[in-house]
Parts: C-alpha cells; structure tokens; sequence
C-alpha cells in the first residue's frame, strides 16, 4: 500500500517483503522516480520478515537515489519499525548503515492500494539476480553468502529468456 505525505512517499508493507513483492515494488519506485519523487519510506509496522531479493532492491533503490544526488550521500529511504529479524538481517549483510530506521508510531495515512500484478517467472529471476548482485557489490562479504544463489539465478534467467 502507498500513501503521499508531502514530499515523501510511504510504503505500508505487510507479511512477507518477499522475491514475488520486489518486482511490484520496484517498478513503483521507479515510475515515481520518474515524477519527481525522492524520498521513500517503509512503514515496516505489520512486516513479518524481508527475504535477501527484497534487501537487495532495497540497496540498489539507495544506491540509484545516490548516485543521483551531487555532493554527500544521503539517507533516502526511512525504515520505520523494523523488526529485530529485518534489522538482523540488514546488520548481517552489512548494509543497515544504507537506511535510516526509526522507531515510532506507525503513520495514519490514508494508504491507497497499488496494483499488485503476477510478475512473470523472467521478471523474478531478473530482479532476484539483480538484488544479489547489488548486495555483493555493496559488501563484498557478502559474496560468498550469494555466488552461487547468483550463479544459479543467472542460469535460470537464461533458460527462461530462452522459453
């Protein structure tokens, strides 16, 4: 779900921030990168656990955004109430330094359903494959964490670009 509050844009994401969720939500960002927007947050109130796809997306959001500003990074996407496991999760990858996460009460906005569509089987393995890349290109510990889940993603994707 995502709501606009001034200049910033909130995502309310509930259960699992999953493989199958990366690609919705990283095509949402992009086309409101496209309208001007900047600044993101995750409302991660009611968020049970974020899969390495999810995280990767993530890092490659903060990175784009960074890339794109002159002058010293910023902090473009807020996390708010993470939960010990996502928190875990993002310390182990060495990327937590990337957010911003915040403990507070969650914001009562009026959330707007996005259009949730069924990527295709390409479109996962692609941004699957992207993720892990960009988590091992952002620490490098973490390549031998996901080589071979990279390895086998690319692999993957070749087969199915081939069907």
């Amino acid at each position: 779900m995502v709501a606009r509050v001034d200049v910033a844009i909130w995502f309310k994401v509930c259960g699992r921030a999953n493989f199958a969720l990366s690609v919705d939500f990283k095509t949402a960002v992009a086309e409101l990168e496209q309208r001007g927007y900047a600044q993101f947050v995750l409302d991660l109130t009611e968020c049970v656990i974020m899969d390495s796809t999810f995280v990767g997306v993530l890092a490659g959001l903060h990175r784009r955004l960074n890339s794109n500003q002159a002058g010293s990074p910023r902090l473009p996407i807020r996390l708010v109430n993470p939960n010990n496991a996502v928190s875990n999760l993002l310390d182990n990858l060495g990327i937590s330094h990337f957010f911003d996460a915040v403990q507070c009460s969650p914001l009562m906005a009026e959330f707007s359903e996005t259009s949730v569509s069924r990527p295709t089987p390409v479109e996962i393995a692609r941004t699957s494959l992207e993720a892990h890349q960009t988590l091992m290109e952002m620490n490098p510990a973490n390549i031998p964490k996901f080589k071979d889940v990279a390895l086998f993603l690319a692999e993957d994707l070749k087969k199915l670009e081939k069907d």
